[in-house]
């Protein structure tokens, strides 16, 4: 599966949030999934959306035929988009679905992993970090993906803001010593996005 994580700056927020309401078309697109998103917690102008698709295939077949046709009511209404795509390596919770339903918030972490420290990374991240965000009252779900140049990406669907709140103010700053975060990750940059159910799109 195909993971696309796509971070903007918003100008126009009535302008965007009703282009956003034409990506409604996506279902019926071969290989889509599910799209959602929402506004940053920390900077209000900043705007995330993540979209699932069955394979890099579908979705490049997608973008070149219909997507332009969809993205066109958003023109000029955001800049500095950024679009990465990553490749589902493994579940954060066992049974991870591309839905967004019950989820309030989605923290989004990316990191650069040093080349040397990849294996001992995705290791950590199976022994150290899933099993502490699954067993988390209020996780519901998420995502580990990776993309060419050791770049990771770790979504995770939370029922409540202040449920993920108590999971980092408990546990975060124990489990990255655990896990030698410092050493493996070159940089590492993260959001906390409140969904906004309107932006839901399912297949």
């Amino acid at each position: 599966m195909l993971v696309k994580w796509i971070r903007c700056t918003v100008v126009d927020r009535r302008g965007f949030e009703r282009g956003q309401r034409k990506w409604a078309g996506l279902p019926g697109e071969p290989g889509f999934r599910a799209q959602g998103g929402g506004w940053s917690q920390r900077r209000e102008s900043v705007a995330h959306i993540f979209s699932f698709w069955e394979s890099r295939a579908f979705y490049d077949s997608f973008m070149a035929r219909s997507h332009d046709r969809l993205a066109a009511a958003q023109s000029g209404t955001f800049k500095d988009g950024q679009v990465r795509l990553f490749e589902h390596r493994f579940d954060v919770k066992v049974g991870f679905e591309p839905k967004f339903t019950e989820a309030d918030v989605v923290r989004v972490a990316h990191c650069r992993v040093h080349e040397d420290r990849v294996e001992h990374f995705v290791h950590m991240q199976e022994k150290v970090w899933n099993p502490a965000m699954a067993g988390s009252p209020g996780m519901l779900r998420g995502s580990f993906g990776e993309a060419a140049g050791n770049e990771f990406l770790v979504l995770s669907m939370w029922n409540s803001t202040a449920e993920h709140g108590k999971y980092r103010a408990e546990r975060v700053e124990r489990l990255a010593l655990r896990a030698q975060i410092e050493a493996d990750v070159a940089a590492i940059a993260g959001d906390v996005v409140n969904l906004e159910p309107s932006w839901t799109v399912v297949q």
